[in-house]
């Protein structure tokens, strides 16, 4: 937390305060095994969380990006290949797709949703075309049904980034198993993060769970006789036993999330702000509260004033990042997403965010907009 905010965007340090005793035995149980790498604690949490995402098989890895990455590996994604997915979303999406050698395509995203618009999927389909990644982003899955039937019509792959979705669910149930490959993100901020970097995949596929588990390893199923060149991708064991006791609180974080979103739809629903729209039949997890504002640069200066942490995510969307420069697009082709990144703002949002700390943060909002805000 920054010295000056009375409010952060995000306490990592309240989890390690309620789960202090289990945490610091779960750290203890990985010095007495010296299990450092991999191990038994790993196996056990790659076991738990895909069985939590309703998934057969789960391979843990040093990160989220590495486990698109080997996720588009496994499944046979290559040079010449192209991979749909959207402009607006952390750039490990489209990063993962060029490491593979192959080619992002993108598609704008819808207006409500932030996920990828799925009426303008198909018209990007080529003969080159072999998957489909969308983004279930800020915590809601992308609208999974008509992007399932697109890619079985089309023969093409579904790889879910879910790095900000864990336990989110669709029409009942949970993404990351859905399509052919689910991938997530523990990076400390997320609703699931560890002490560090930290990443999974989960499949009902046994040929791709195995694919990414030599893969990950340096290509090696027998030790120092690696069959193909891999990756030095794997999760720590400290981090699998660390997850393993968060993952037993998740459910309940979860559900406070949803009532502090609750509370703020509430306090901020005369404000003018735009409020985070939620599909029907979706159950949305709030890996982050997003409003949108045309003054969203004023208004994150008016929060900062009054101690209030906030963020963008995201200022630049892919195709204008000068890193991912590509000559087939340019500014204006995808304006929904263009126009995100002029007006998102991220506010405060954690299950150990007290409901005296929402209410002060809508103050400050209204008082920025000169209107009140709903009584709680």
């Amino acid at each position: 937390m920054r010295h000056w905010e009375l409010i952060p965007l995000i306490d990592i340090g309240a989890q390690y305060r309620e789960l202090q005793t289990e945490l610091d035995a779960a750290v203890a149980r990985t010095w007495e095994t010296s299990q450092f790498i991999l191990g038994d604690e790993v196996a056990a949490f790659e076991e738990e969380f895909a069985a939590y995402c309703q998934a057969g098989f789960g391979v843990g890895m040093n990160s989220g990006t590495s486990a698109l990455h080997l996720a588009l590996l496994a499944a046979g994604i290559g040079p010449g290949d192209e991979v749909i997915t959207v402009p607006f979303t952390f750039y490990a999406t489209v990063a993962a797709i060029d490491y593979c050698g192959a080619k992002p395509v993108f598609v704008d995203i819808d207006s409500r949703t932030f996920n990828i618009d799925v009426s303008q999927i198909e018209a990007k389909i080529t003969s080159r075309t072999r998957a489909i990644m969308p983004v279930h982003l800020y915590g809601q899955a992308a609208d999974l049904d008509p992007i399932l039937a697109i890619a079985k019509k089309h023969s093409l792959l579904v790889i879910e980034d879910a790095a900000q979705a864990h336990g989110a669910e669709y029409k009942g149930r949970r993404v990351g198993a859905r399509g052919d490959i689910g991938c997530f993100s523990f990076y400390p901020t997320k609703n699931l993060g560890a002490a560090g970097e930290g990443g999974i995949a989960v499949t009902n596929n046994p040929e791709y769970a195995h694919k990414m588990r030599v893969l990950r390893d340096w290509g090696q199923e027998q030790k120092y006789r690696p069959s193909i060149k891999g990756f030095n991708y794997r999760l720590p064991g400290m981090q699998g036993a660390i997850l393993r006791v968060k993952l037993r609180r998740l459910d309940a974080w979860t559900e406070k999330r949803r009532e502090l979103a609750a509370l703020y739809d509430r306090l901020l629903a005369n404000t003018g702000v735009r409020l985070p729209w939620v599909q029907a039949d979706l159950q949305h997890v709030y890996c982050l509260y997003t409003i949108q504002s045309p003054d969203r640069d004023g208004l994150q200066k008016a929060l900062q004033t009054a101690g209030i942490g906030s963020a963008v995510h995201y200022p630049v969307p892919i195709h204008l990042m000068p890193a991912y420069a590509d000559s087939r697009y340019q500014a204006g082709d995808f304006p929904v997403s263009e126009h995100a990144c002029e007006t998102v703002l991220s506010l405060p949002m954690y299950p150990h965010l007290e409901a005296c700390q929402v209410e002060q943060v809508c103050e400050a909002i209204g008082r920025h907009f000169g209107c009140g805000t709903m009584r709680k």
